[in-house]
């Protein structure tokens, strides 16, 4: 039975898990711990998946009395398992061509287009009126891109947030945690994924960005920050400052200091479901399964 426990783990983890975490602000409590906890959840759903195929393949070899459901059971747990890993790995390639190709063709298009700020080189000034605020991710030379209607709305402290938390995604490269969020979304089939955990990553990256602005800025010019450029449209491959609003504006608001114990419990959550199910699963049965192989 350890493959079909393995499988009902993965799933269990691909899809309600997910689905009722998402419905929880604690995590968001330690953004960092967050994406961890997140992150955790998703591998450990492949991880699980995988333990469920390879395990029913060797239940396959070494069992000696087959029934027809059971044959077929266990043929679906190694299917979908052969499946998730082949996704993944195709994924993984598409996520890595597409991104970089959208943001090199977007780079190219501000360098174009945008007037270079005399006092930061890296920042590009589009000549618009309404709010925007981005950056593009590179790892040299990246770009933060503000609008002539940014410039306007902003006081200077709440120009400095914006400029800060944007540096922040540039600085801690919160572009690639959320193309491991991409490619682990791609990696299961529709049926058999939810979008929350993606969904969740973007919105902790921002808080964690949000975390710099404050302290540099304060709270009261991020929270002008945000609310000026919450109507603003970020393009596909680019972080923006007007991202989350609602949740970032409520976290400001409650005043919601990254706390030990939320990150305490994202990170003991973490670590139990990437071990647990290894542990006290899939190595006993492996064991037993290859001491049946030499008998």
């Amino acid at each position: 039975m350890t493959p079909v426990w393995l499988g009902l783990i993965g799933l269990a983890l691909a899809l309600p898990v997910p689905a009722v975490l998402a419905r929880m602000s604690w995590p968001q409590l330690s953004p960092a711990a967050g994406i961890v906890l997140w992150q955790s959840l998703a591998l450990a759903a492949v991880l699980a998946i995988s333990g469920a195929a390879l395990s029913t393949a060797l239940w396959l070899v070494t069992e000696d009395r087959l029934t027809w459901w059971r044959i077929a059971l266990h043929v679906v747990i190694l299917g979908i398992g052969v499946l998730v890993w082949a996704r993944f790995w195709w994924a993984a390639w598409h996520v890595w061509r597409e991104t970089q190709a959208r943001r090199q063709r977007h780079r190219e298009l501000v360098d174009l287009l945008g007037q270079p700020h005399g006092a930061l080189p890296a920042v590009r000034i589009l000549a618009e009126q309404t709010p925007v605020a981005y950056c593009i991710p590179r790892l040299r030379d990246a770009r933060v891109v503000i609008s002539q209607g940014t410039l306007d709305a902003l006081d200077e402290d709440a120009l400095l947030a914006v400029l800060e938390h944007e540096r922040a995604h540039v600085r801690t490269r919160h572009d690639l945690v959320l193309e491991a969020f991409g490619v682990l979304h791609r990696a299961f089939p529709r049926p058999l994924r939810t979008d929350a955990p993606l969904r969740q990553s973007q919105v902790l990256v921002e808080l964690m960005a949000d975390d710099s602005a404050r302290k540099v800025a304060g709270d009261q010019a991020l929270a002008r920050a945000i609310v000026a450029l919450a109507g603003g449209v970020t393009p596909a491959g680019a972080l923006g400052a007007g991202s989350a609003a609602l949740v970032r504006l409520e976290r400001l608001r409650d005043e919601s200091r990254p706390r030990r114990w939320a990150g305490a419990l994202s990170l003991a959550i973490s670590l139990v479901v990437l071990v647990a199910p290894t542990v006290l699963l899939a190595i006993p049965w492996m064991l037993h399964a290859w001491q049946t192989l030499e008998l």
